[in-house]
């Protein structure tokens, strides 16, 4: 695990990756996976002209079909999650969304059989035009983009396939994501990622810094509020996004008035559910990347999966009787995610729990 969280780690792919492109003179070129009933698909692509209007760069879009099941754990209630998501962060991107069911089966094969017969140079901009008429079931106009752009069942069928084909080649498993030199960018809020990867690289155009894609958004600096909100969390112990999300819920709990309510879930390999290597490095190099940028960067890993989790989670309802349930996680959040100590060590939990008072 410490292997995907490390500096070191990165900027060694990131010098594999710029060797082999000058050894085999090929242009920064930028992937974007594109799936068309896919709610982020729906945000990101209206960003794609943007990089590639900002960078010297390649854009080779993607036709992607189905996620791979292995990646996807309770897929009804991660669809539902995905569309929820999405209505709630479109506008903070500027991006007009307001769909709140997911696009009709017939709409969806229309979709794909437009962007399967467009031209690579025509994609992103016929994606866009596909993309809103989708989500607003719009099927007249999906039906006159088909007059132009159509392709047949079996060259859908074909199109798909190269697609998932290139994106497990990736190591990646969704859609609306963007792949440059080994590394990998789900969402319109990793674009920023990206950018800062090719300005590293001296790709930007222009003299301006001016950022792409910005998150349109202001806390209030005073929330006043009769009674305490509640506010819910759900800790996993293994979970390396636990780790970096922790000190933001400390932050809103100590400048809001929130009731903070803990309830630890049990991690998602004590569920006998699996979790396959590619996904487990993407979520391990994101959530570094994440951690570094929130100021809560990952240290030294020590997964607490199986005995040391069940011991630690044991004595948590007494801790939480006594009011320190959020602080207790968190202590072994740092213990796992940044000291690299077994929590379920009895010497470890004892003096934890002294140190909670």
């Amino acid at each position: 695990m410490n292997k995907y969280t490390s500096d070191e780690y990165v900027k060694g792919i990131r010098e594999e990756a710029e060797t082999e492109r000058k050894e085999e003179s090929k242009s920064h070129i930028v992937i974007y996976f594109h799936k068309v009933d896919d709610p982020y698909s729906a945000l990101t692509i209206e960003y794609v002209d943007k990089i590639a209007s900002v960078f010297n760069i390649v854009i080779k879009p993607v036709l992607v079909g189905e996620e791979n099941p292995e990646t996807v754990h309770e897929p009804t209630l991660y669809s539902e999650y995905c569309l929820t998501d999405v209505n709630r962060i479109a506008d903070y991107y500027g991006v007009s969304f307001s769909s709140k069911n997911y696009p009709e089966k017939s709409l969806v094969h229309i979709a794909n059989s437009i962007l399967a017969a467009v031209d690579e140079s025509e994609f992103i901009s016929t994606a866009r035009l596909v993309s809103k008429a989708l989500w607003n079931n719009e099927k007249k106009a999906l039906e006159e983009l088909s007059i132009k752009f159509t392709a047949d069942h079996d060259l859908v069928i074909k199109k798909l396939n190269q697609g998932n084909t290139i994106r497990n080649e990736k190591g990646y498993y969704f859609g609306s994501a963007f792949y440059y030199g080994k590394e990998l960018y789900w969402g319109v809020d990793r674009i920023h990622y990206l950018e800062a990867r090719l300005n590293e690289l001296g790709l930007r155009k222009g003299s301006t810094n001016d950022p792409v894609c910005i998150l349109n958004l202001k806390a209030p600096g005073k929330f006043e509020c009769e009674e305490k909100v509640n506010f819910y969390y759900y800790p996993s112990l293994n979970s390396p996004y636990t780790f970096v999300s922790a000190k933001g819920v400390k932050e809103l709990s100590d400048n809001y008035p929130i009731n903070l309510i803990t309830k630890p879930v049990l991690p998602m390999l004590m569920r006998k559910m699996t979790i396959p290597s590619h996904k487990v490095r993407y979520i391990l190099s994101d959530a570094a990347r994440e951690g570094v940028k929130k100021n809560n960067p990952i240290g030294n890993v020590y997964s607490p999966i199986g005995k040391p989790a069940r011991k630690a989670y044991s004595i948590f309802p007494i801790i939480d009787e006594a009011g320190k349930g959020f602080e207790y996680i968190n202590e072994l959040l740092q213990a796992s995610f940044y000291n690299g100590i077994n929590i379920g060590e009895d010497d470890y939990l004892k003096s934890t729990v002294e140190k909670l008072g």
